[in-house]
């Protein structure tokens, strides 16, 4: 089986190089059908999320084909326009029962900067449905992401994974507790409309925050969010003007550029008097520029930083991933029984049409011989021992072949199937 999972993620690499490496939701069906014409792979979906890049593929065995985290690697550089070394440097390659065990890890967040967070499922099933839009996912990826939803439904179902309400939105809020003392005096704008900023925006309120601003690229999402939490709707090309009026930015977009450069920000900061800024940007690719960063009165923080806020819930939720890892266990052995079962189908299909050929065309001889008028029961007679030598010509070689080199399971094997031990 040569199922196998390529990444880089929050633990092998900084957003610096994450960001090199993710794709947009516009370009990734292009990037599916080129990894399926460019690369020995068959299957492959493409996972794409602020913490993580994962390509899973199936890729059939060929002696002659290069490894998949070879194949996958250059690819991925190639696409991207990177150094080839930066891939290599903070990428990993798992495969068969590993890949298996990986992607049921991931689906439960069990994998995730915040552990048991919720949202990767949705974003993994989304992949999962991208990829079957463009057919580049068959039999064996079909199987390994249901037996990986699956296995998320019964964490979920069976542990206390998911009962913190710890997550990079929720983070984002409680670190920004840390800067101001009443939530009830600050108003905030949330750049974006999907579901990381829906949960920030969730927070916030809950949080106390009665002023909420959301600017999103579209203006109709960004109403459609702001009429949900009594918030005002803008354009990202608003944000100059409004800037200065927010305490808390935060910040979730799937742009690949920068949405506020430093420029942007000075500015607001001196209509604001040098009262100070929270900022956090959650997005990959970043969305606020680096060099934001060194300005007086900001306190600018990305989805790296939120690791110490997310790691005192991960403490809550420890006793139910150990949980969560034995369910997961199961779930890998019941996922490879299945696709041993399916790769025996193959072989008991190919074995029945060998053994339909060869009585075929021993039948169609003693048809033709008795259509000549020879003898009817010595025709069967050649018939009986003619398909016999026939059928037994293969595991008569093999036996042979398996005394002589020692190979006494294999000995065993034959004897077993033809019950010779009896």
């Amino acid at each position: 089986m040569t199922l196998f999972v390529f990444g880089i993620n929050h633990h092998t690499a900084p957003v610096q190089v994450r960001e090199k490496v993710a794709f947009a939701p516009e370009v990734t069906p292009q990037a599916l059908v080129r990894l399926v014409s460019e690369t020995p792979l068959q299957e492959v979906a493409i996972l794409s999320t602020c913490n993580r890049t994962e390509i899973y593929g199936y890729m059939p065995l060929c002696e002659e084909s290069v490894s998949p985290e070879v194949a996958v690697a250059s690819w991925l550089a190639d696409f991207h326009t990177i150094d080839i070394m930066d891939v290599r440097q903070h990428s990993y390659c798992r495969h068969a029962d590993e890949a298996a065990r990986h992607m049921m890890r991931v689906a439960c967040g069990l994998d995730s900067l915040v552990l048991g967070e919720p949202q990767i499922l949705g974003q993994l099933k989304s992949s999962y449905s991208v990829a079957q839009e463009y057919d580049s996912v068959s039999s064996h990826l079909n199987r390994l992401f249901h037996q990986s939803f699956s296995m998320a439904k019964q964490v979920r179902t069976q542990t206390a994974i998911g009962e913190s309400p710890v997550s990079v939105a929720f983070a984002a809020v409680s670190m920004a507790r840390q800067i101001f003392a009443d939530f009830s005096q600050q108003k905030a704008l949330l750049i974006g409309a999907g579901e990381t900023i829906e949960l920030v925006a969730k927070h916030l309120r809950q949080a106390g925050v009665q002023q909420l601003m959301v600017a999103n690229r579209t203006l109709k999402r960004a109403e459609k969010l702001a009429l949900e939490f009594d918030a005002k709707a803008m354009l990202l090309s608003d944000i100059p003007q409004q800037l200065h009026t927010a305490d808390i930015v935060i910040s979730s977009t799937a742009s690949q550029l920068p949405i506020l450069g430093k420029g942007v920000v000075e500015s607001a900061l001196k209509l604001r008097k040098r009262r100070l800024m929270f900022m956090v940007d959650i997005a990959v690719p970043r969305d606020i520029e680096a060099e934001v960063d060194d300005l007086d009165d900001v306190y600018l923080y990305t989805v790296d930083d939120l690791k110490d806020v997310i790691e005192e819930g991960k403490r809550s939720r420890q006793e139910a991933a150990r949980a969560a890892e034995e369910i997961i266990d199961q779930g890998v052995i019941e996922f490879l029984k299945k696709e041993k079962a399916l790769d025996a189908v193959g072989t008991i299909r190919e074995f029945r049409s060998k053994m339909e050929a060869i009585r075929d065309v021993e039948l169609a001889k003693a048809l033709a011989n008795m259509e000549k008028g020879q003898d009817v029961e010595q025709v069967l007679q050649r018939l009986a021992r003619d398909l016999s030598n026939k059928m037994m010509h293969g595991p008569t070689i093999y036996l042979k072949q398996a005394s002589i080199e020692d190979q006494e399971q294999g000995v065993q094997t034959v004897q077993d199937i033809y019950e010779l031990n009896k």
